[in-house]
């Protein structure tokens, strides 16, 4: 399995040569639609990203030690944006996640093309992610200590 680092190289790879923004949201919107839909029974209140402007729901699965990740939003931007965090962090350990940089974010330009509320909705959904890997390592350490 490529790391953390190599699919957000991929990412950024990808992007690189498309100079305009239009280009851009398209393939955002591209790799949203490539993501497979949310079972309905996770489209729950609790699963619900706070601090989004849209409707994003994030499910988490703790899996043999990796965290699996599956989300889906109402809004075609945003569901390609948390497309490639789940692409990016999904099938991770917590730790993996934790320490993780999203360089990619900037690299690809996200951070300046996105509109405040779109902004404040990616920080919201990087910080539901790892408050989730925050979790499942709290829960991994009382297990071993069990």
């Amino acid at each position: 399995m490529s790391t953390i680092n190599e699919v957000q190289d991929e990412i950024i790879e990808e992007f690189d040569g498309l100079d305009d923004w239009m280009d851009r949201y398209a393939l955002i919107i591209e790799m949203g639609n490539a993501m497979p839909p949310l079972d309905e029974r996770y489209k729950t209140p609790d699963n619900l990203i706070d601090g989004c402007q849209s409707r994003v729901w994030l499910q988490a699965d703790y899996v043999d030690g990796k965290i699996q990740f599956q989300a889906d939003s109402d809004a075609i931007i945003v569901k390609g944006i948390i497309s490639m965090l789940v692409r990016v962090l999904s099938g991770r350990t917590p730790q993996e996640i934790l320490d993780a940089d999203l360089y990619f974010i900037d690299k690809i330009g996200l951070h300046q093309h996105l509109s405040p509320t779109r902004s404040n909705g990616l920080l919201a959904m990087v910080k539901q992610i790892r408050t989730y890997a925050m979790g499942f390592k709290i829960k991994e350490a009382e297990a071993g200590r069990q």
